[in-house]
């Protein structure tokens, strides 16, 4: 890979750890200001899941990079989906409304997580391709 590539993987590597730790912080953030039960557990989980996806994102080289850029876009899509279901029709039994805090942001972050994830993973897997290719030349 080029060292312009494997800046721009770096920087998105960086942006992609950032967006999973805000995600995972805003679940976090809402367990402390009182969500409890089922949903409590769901988002303790979810705040887990994002800092391991982010040390993952940042320390993890080659195929297992790779996992991580997948599994971390499915993770910011299903934390998307999953609000959204919960605005729309309920998931869990939990109907959520628009005016429940950071629900707004919590839309717009992981809107954007589904974006830099998304170029996250392509600039991760056409990193080797790149590098064979300029082998060849």
């Amino acid at each position: 890979m080029t060292g312009n590539g494997q800046g721009l993987l770096w920087v998105m590597r960086i942006l992609s750890a950032i967006v999973l730790l805000a995600i995972g912080g805003i679940h976090l953030f809402l367990v402390f200001d009182g969500v409890g039960g089922l949903l409590g557990t769901l988002f303790v989980l979810n705040a887990i899941a994002a800092l391991v996806l982010a040390i993952g994102m940042l320390a993890l080289r080659g195929r297992l990079l790779k996992l991580a850029t997948i599994l971390s876009l499915l993770f910011t899509i299903a934390s998307l989906l999953s609000l959204i279901l919960a605005l729309t029709v309920g998931l869990f039994g939990i109907r959520e409304t628009w005016d429940f805090t950071l629900v707004p942001q919590t839309i717009v972050v992981d809107s954007i997580g589904v974006v830099v994830l998304a170029i996250t993973s392509v600039v991760a897997f056409r990193a080797p391709r790149e590098a064979r290719t300029a082998q060849a030349a």
